[in-house]
């Protein structure tokens, strides 16, 4: 059965979302993501992904007052990114109250920390993000396009131990036009034992439907939540 994971990103400590991760079509949904997270688990939600937007821009985390407060009056298991790109990054994030963090950027400009933290934490506790334009890896909040092939980082790492990854197509995140099943697909077919963590596009039930209908481990809704395409009642049957 599919995971659900919901999305919150975090700008000036508010809860907003972005098309394709343009900063320019910020659109703010909450200014209180204590709330939100409250909302996601008063419905059975037990998984949240939470991103520093902000921290992403600026290559360092920024909103971890936001991960800490959600941590501490919240029991989500928190996966946390954005502007994790040092120890003391990893450090704050952890001390924060994230179960796990995902290495982005950091794993493209900086593979040797990346191995280090996972040889460190283990691959429980540090996710791969994957994000992709035209099967190129994205960086620094998706504003950098990087000459890495996807199926290629994905390779590199699972030989170092990396068993899950977040992947998302930067051109579907926030579009509400449906996810990138081919790619979904291509990767479990590819790396069937990886755990991979689908993000982007979601835009009704039906997509989450036909990913669980396609193996895939995981899901990241976040949009099509806070615009009211999907309920959280319409989730309940995934969540045990």
């Amino acid at each position: 059965m599919i995971t659900i994971i919901p999305a919150i990103d975090i700008i000036d400590g508010k809860c907003v979302r972005l098309k394709k991760g343009d900063f320019n079509t910020k659109k703010e949904y909450d200014q209180n993501p204590l709330d939100v997270a409250k909302r996601f688990q008063y419905n059975g939600i037990k998984r949240l992904h939470l991103v520093d937007l902000d921290g992403a821009r600026a290559r360092k985390i920024i909103n971890w007052k936001v991960l800490e407060q959600i941590a501490s009056k919240t029991d989500l298991i928190i996966d946390f990114g954005g502007g994790v790109q040092t120890d003391e990054d990893l450090k704050i994030a952890f001390d924060s109250g994230a179960k796990m963090i995902t290495a982005g950027s950091i794993a493209v400009k900086n593979p040797e920390v990346t191995q280090r933290w996972l040889k460190q934490y283990g691959s429980n506790k540090i996710i791969l993000g994957a994000d992709v334009k035209n099967r190129k890896i994205a960086i620094h909040g998706w504003e950098d396009e990087s000459e890495h092939d996807l199926f290629l980082f994905l390779e590199e790492y699972i030989e170092q131990g990396v068993s899950q990854t977040i992947c998302t197509d930067v051109d579907k995140d926030g579009m509400l036009q449906g996810p990138a099943f081919q790619l979904y697909r291509d990767i479990k077919m590819k790396f069937p034992d990886l755990q991979v963590i689908a993000s982007g596009g979601i835009s009704n039930i039906d997509d989450v439907f036909r990913l669980n209908d396609d193996g895939i481990d995981a899901v990241i809704i976040g949009k099509a939540l806070y615009e009211g395409r999907i309920q959280l009642s319409d989730l309940k049957g995934f969540l045990c």
